[in-house]
């Protein structure tokens, strides 16, 4: 058996992280602690390998093509619990793949101008992303063949997951404070860019250390007693048996709790359609866009007078659309219902802020396959009385909404003040109201983006003085054996 005493050994420069504990949102039901050797060892607590990351370095990596990513490939090592060969090829796979966008990421913070980068905020992002790469070059250049390499480099993905867990936060306050010296449209274009590319990264790491921690060598390291994962639908963080209409009352009560204690009521919410349709997709990607959605409804319909007529949920399950010879992805726009693909742009696959060097690409690299077209996929519609959108805030919707506060708000956003109903603000706020979306207005924005990730979409249809219908399209993995 595995001694983990070996993995503690480490060359080179030396840094602590800690994984915090596993939800069932991010990781599936029944996932311990993570606990990896029969003593109980916490895992996570040990000193990580680095290297110094050169500017030549970067530069390698960035030059490297990003290719879209699809759910399939996060499932093809099969169901857990992986066997040592599988959690292997998994590793290899997440490491052929993550140095290159973390290279890609510093790039494009370099490329802005040099007093936004020197914001304090702004630079502690480009740090953390040196400091992610930097655990990952000790392995980039090898393939990870031994299960205590393995371990070590499952110590280095949850040291990014931590890292980068705060980045939307810290880089919304550093834009806030340097939007005097750089334009709205160049911060929208790096966000929109940055926050997807974001996505993938962080889904690539976490689905590495959900498979690992339910993999069959390392339930054999501890004297717990494991949940058998073979009976589970999560394969990592995909639920391979998802039914989006739990996931509605799931968020209806988080955002109805948040509108009794601002309003002191709640909208209720009626499910039509195909309540028990399921799909195979990521339970947390789906759950922020729902909740940021249900709180624009509920909020537009409170202050429209309208708590009593319940909010129609529909969901429809989109039938499968027609094969193709194409090699490239589809999905299903969610307005016209007419297949679409999923772009480099979609998943922040490219560099366009960062330099014309860095050309998108639409080829398929051994280690990406392309999503099937028969993959099934589902349709939710999100219809209420609240009064529509104003025409004129209509196309600030998918907009960042970091310049439009004055010079009193954006000092209480950045400096934190507020006090609790400030931050009932920001978690309540839609898009019924205002000028502009509450918080820091990220939130929509960020919604669409996770939407579109794997090649769904959300497209909306205001009536102004009625009512607004928002349709979620979502794409599924497919059938998984």
């Amino acid at each position: 058996m595995l001694s983990l005493r070996t993995a503690a050994r480490h060359n080179g420069v030396a840094t602590t992280t800690t994984l915090p504990r596993p939800t069932s949102a991010i990781f599936g039901p029944h996932v311990p602690h993570l606990a990896l050797d029969a003593r109980g060892a916490r895992f996570g607590t040990r000193h990580l390998q680095t290297a110094t990351v050169t500017d030549a370095d970067i530069a390698r990596l960035a030059a490297k093509p990003l290719h879209p990513l699809t759910l399939a490939d996060l499932c093809k090592n099969g169901r857990p619990p992986l066997s040592t060969q599988s959690l292997l090829s998994n590793a290899n796979f997440t490491l052929s793949i993550l140095p290159s966008r973390l290279a890609h990421r510093i790039q494009s913070l370099r490329s802005l101008p040099y007093i936004v980068v020197a914001n304090p905020n702004v630079n502690k992002i480009h740090n953390n992303y040196v400091h992610s790469l930097s655990t990952l070059l000790p392995y980039a250049e090898r393939k990870i063949e031994t299960l205590d390499e393995e371990i070590k480099f499952t110590e280095a993905m949850a040291d990014l997951v931590q890292t980068h867990s705060n980045t939307i936060a810290i880089l919304a306050k550093g834009f806030l404070e340097a939007r005097k010296y750089i334009s709205a449209e160049e911060v929208t274009k790096f966000l929109d860019e940055h926050l997807r590319a974001r996505i993938g990264t962080r889904l690539i790491a976490e689905q590495h250390i959900a498979l690992h921690m339910s993999s069959k060598p390392h339930n054999q390291l501890t004297d717990r007693d494991w949940h058998d994962h073979s009976e589970s639908s999560f394969i990592g963080v995909i639920d391979t048996e998802l039914k989006p209409a739990a996931l509605v009352r799931s968020c209806e009560n988080t955002v109805g709790e948040i509108c009794e204690l601002k309003y002191g009521v709640r909208p209720t919410i009626r499910i039509v359609g195909s309540p028990d349709a399921t799909i195979a997709h990521i339970p947390m990607h789906i759950e922020y866009v729902l909740t940021e959605l249900l709180k624009n409804s509920f909020r537009a319909t409170i202050e429209a007078g309208m708590e009593k007529e319940a909010i129609e949920v529909t969901i429809a399950p989109s039938p499968p659309p027609e094969e193709t010879s194409s090699s490239k992805p589809l999905s299903i726009d969610p307005a016209t219902h007419t297949p679409a693909t999923i772009s480099t742009h979609d998943q922040g696959a490219v560099d366009l802020a960062a330099s014309s060097s860095h050309k998108p690409t639409s080829s398929t690299s051994p280690n990406i396959r392309p999503l099937p077209s028969s993959t099934p996929g589902v349709t939710i519609r999100i219809r209420d009385r609240g009064g529509g959108i104003d025409p004129a805030n209509l196309a600030k919707l998918w907009e960042y909404g970091f310049t439009t506060f004055n010079e009193d708000e954006i000092h209480d956003k950045t400096s934190g003040g507020g006090g609790g109903m400030a931050g009932l603000d920001v978690i309540s706020a839609g898009a019924g109201a205002g000028s502009e979306l509450a918080g820091l207005g990220y939130g929509l924005p960020l919604g669409r983006a996770y939407a579109e990730y794997f090649g769904g979409g959300i497209a909306v249809q205001s009536l102004w003085g009625w009512g607004t219908d928002v349709y979620l399209g979502l794409r599924g993995v497919g059938r998984v054996e």
